[in-house]
């Protein structure tokens, strides 16, 4: 019986393959690929963003909501930065400026910059709403329950994120409950 790790890596690896056959049967000739992967928090969004970016044939840029959210209380905040200040500059060919945020701080960040030549994978609960799929040809989101996903999530961010699960879970919901993400992508992964 594989084990609940083989089982997670197993399903990144579906979801990657469903996004790659995805890629593969948009237009040639045309804008650089878009994804946007969303999920509730440990739910394997930033595992498959980086199981694209070993398997991606050209280049790809990664941005993670997690360094765009200004704090714990900023999901919807984020996403929407996202979508404003990259997703619609460079679906219009343009370069995007964005910060991003300093949680040490708790303060805008450095400097960056996403160019629209280069395909890019946006990561993060909540970039999946209405506004941001009409600008992304790709949308995943991953399904998966939350006993699982609390224990991925703090297992990866242990004492950090625990006194802020709650919360963060609770803006997830809204997210859910507003934005329907589910409904707007193009694949839906379950990860157990």
């Amino acid at each position: 019986m594989p084990s609940s790790a083989d089982a997670f890596d197993a399903a990144i690896d579906r979801a990657a393959n469903a996004v790659q056959d995805a890629i593969a049967g948009l237009p040639a000739g045309g804008a650089a690929p878009i994804v946007l992967i969303d999920g509730q928090s440990g739910s394997g969004k930033t595992t498959l963003a980086g199981r694209l970016r070993e398997r991606w044939p050209g280049t790809v840029q990664v941005v993670a909501l997690d360094d765009i959210y200004p704090g714990w209380d900023g999901l919807s905040a984020g996403a929407e930065q996202a979508r404003a200040l990259i997703l619609e500059p460079i679906s219009r060919g343009q370069i995007a400026r964005w910060h991003r945020w300093d949680w040490t701080r708790s303060a805008p960040g450095d400097a960056a910059t996403t160019a629209p030549d280069a395909a890019v994978i946006i990561e993060g609960s909540g970039v999946l709403t209405a506004a941001s799929a009409a600008l992304a040809p790709v949308r995943v989101w991953l399904e998966s329950p939350a006993d699982t996903r609390r224990e991925r999530a703090l297992a990866r961010d242990g004492d950090t994120y625990r006194p802020h699960w709650e919360r963060w879970a609770i803006q997830e919901e809204h997210h859910l409950d507003v934005d329907h993400p589910r409904d707007l992508a193009t694949i839906i992964a379950n990860v157990p």
